[in-house]
């Protein structure tokens, strides 16, 4: 747990840039009422978060999930809020999806390359090898060639 009260407020950055995006444009906020907005969220994020806890300790489980959320949000009565959230999880989880593939791909390109490449580094020790038992039969040829003549 927080130390101090002032550790479970929201980053001022955050606060501004939801209240720049949920007003009109030419509509000032004061700083006070800045503040008290950054309060209020802090409650409800710590208010939410207690009542998904719940949810999860009834489950005997230790972390929440997603489920917990909306059984909160439900039983917090902000029922209007469940299908936006159901609808931001999903776009959520289509993000994480597509990273993941994006991830994978990229690994599966990685060892592709590196596979080449040893492939290559095979090959030219191959080639080496080749050239190595060549000179020495090139130097024999060439002593008898010497002690022909």
């Amino acid at each position: 747990m927080a130390e101090r009260p002032e550790d479970l407020n929201l980053p001022n950055a955050v606060i501004t840039r939801i209240i720049k995006e949920a007003l009109p444009d030419g509509v000032n906020v004061s700083k006070e009422a800045r503040r008290a907005i950054s309060q209020a969220a802090s409650v409800f994020v710590l208010y939410a978060t207690s009542c998904a806890n719940n949810f999860a300790m009834k489950a005997k489980r230790k972390t929440l999930n997603a489920g917990d959320v909306l059984s909160a949000m439900e039983e917090m009565e902000f029922e209007r809020f469940l299908e936006p959230l159901r609808e931001a999880l999903e776009v959520y989880k289509k993000g994480q999806k597509g990273k993941k593939e994006v991830s994978e791909q990229k690994r599966k390109d990685k060892e592709k390359k590196t596979d080449s490449e040893n492939d290559k580094s095979r090959e030219e020790e191959d080639e080496e090898e080749e050239r190595m038992d060549e000179e020495p039969e090139a130097e024999n040829e060439a002593e008898e060639e010497d002690v022909e003549n």
